[in-house]
């Protein structure tokens, strides 16, 4: 996909490479990647590194097999999950997370709606619909939030998104993330800490939403 602005940044990248991202992030990140031209160029790059550097280590501990099989998976291109495809505004990694089924919607109030994915100890990630022109209450981070734009866009205080862009939001940024008139912006997002939210109606239904 072309006009994508915001991508993947390489400390990110190199942890989904080596396979130490959480489930939630590396759906994000996979998603991304599906959407994304020069993020899987990135992401070979990254990967011939790891051959290369294994090769500088030397493998001789490893049993045959073993080093076929790793050095097998280094050399594999980028595919989308293979027993799912892309539905409508849904790339394959969230098709396969989705079961091969529709997203079950459920309202956060103000018309936002949510469709959990997964959610655990480790972290969570959701697909979020704002209608045209809604804004998401003004909050913070305990933690790491990605927020990937599937179909519409969306702006807040560092900029604007859209289809194809990730956000990567830490603890040193407040936002309140606004739809842009057209289009509904639906978006998958993942964080591994709850929000923080300036206003009691949100804080008070943070634990029933699980955000």
């Amino acid at each position: 996909m072309t006009g994508v602005r915001h991508h993947i940044p390489d400390p990110l990248l190199v942890a989904y490479a080596s396979g130490n991202l959480p489930y939630a992030y590396s759906l994000v990140v996979a998603t991304h990647l599906s959407m994304c031209d020069s993020c899987r160029t990135r992401l070979a790059a990254h990967q011939a590194v790891g051959g290369s550097v294994l090769e500088a280590c030397g493998t001789r501990d490893l049993s045959n097999d073993l080093r076929d099989r790793v050095f097998a998976e280094l050399d594999e291109p980028y595919e989308e999950a293979p027993q799912f495809t892309r539905s409508g505004i849904f790339p394959a990694p969230v098709m396969q997370a989705l079961g091969g089924l529709p997203p079950k919607w459920k309202s956060l109030g103000m018309g936002v709606r949510q469709s959990i994915l997964s959610h655990d100890d480790g972290g969570s990630v959701r697909l979020l619909y704002i209608p045209s022109g809604q804004a998401v209450p003004d909050h913070g981070h305990n933690g790491l939030e990605l927020t990937l734009v599937l179909q519409g866009a969306f702006r807040d205080e560092t900029g604007r998104f859209g289809v194809g862009d990730l956000e990567v939001a830490n603890d040193d940024l407040e936002h309140t993330p606004i739809a842009e008139e057209g289009e509904t912006c639906i978006c998958l997002a993942a964080t591994d800490a709850a929000l923080r939210f300036r206003s009691l109606v949100p804080r008070l239904l943070q634990p029933i939403f699980r955000i």
